[in-house]
C-alpha cells in the first residue's frame, strides 16, 4: 500500500471520528473497510446496519461530509 493511500485512509478515519459520536448516540457505528480509487468503503454497524434510513445516512450524511472535508474522495460505498 502506498504512502499516499495510507495518508488518505488516515484522513478519512479522522473525519469518521467526528461523525461517529452522532451514530453511536442512535446505537450505531461506522467502520472504514478500505479506500480504493478514492472511494471510501465503509461498514455501518449496530443499529445503523439494519436501519431503513441507513442509505440516507450514508449518502446525505457521511458521504457529504467526507467529500466536503476531503475533496479527493469521490464516493462512499457501504460494503
Amino acid at each position: 500500500m502506498t504512502e499516499k493511500v495510507m495518508e488518505l485512509k488516515d484522513r478519512v478515519e479522522e473525519v469518521l471520528d467526528t461523525i461517529r459520536p452522532s451514530l453511536q448516540m442512535d446505537g450505531g457505528d461506522i467502520e472504514l473497510v478500505d479506500v480504493v480509487d478514492n472511494v471510501a468503503k465503509v461498514r455501518l454497524k449496530g443499529a445503523c446496519g439494519t436501519c431503513p434510513s441507513s442509505i440516507y445516512t450514508l449518502k446525505m450524511g457521511v458521504e457529504r461530509i467526507l467529500m466536503q472535508k476531503i475533496p479527493e474522495i469521490k464516493e462512499v460505498e457501504a460494503v
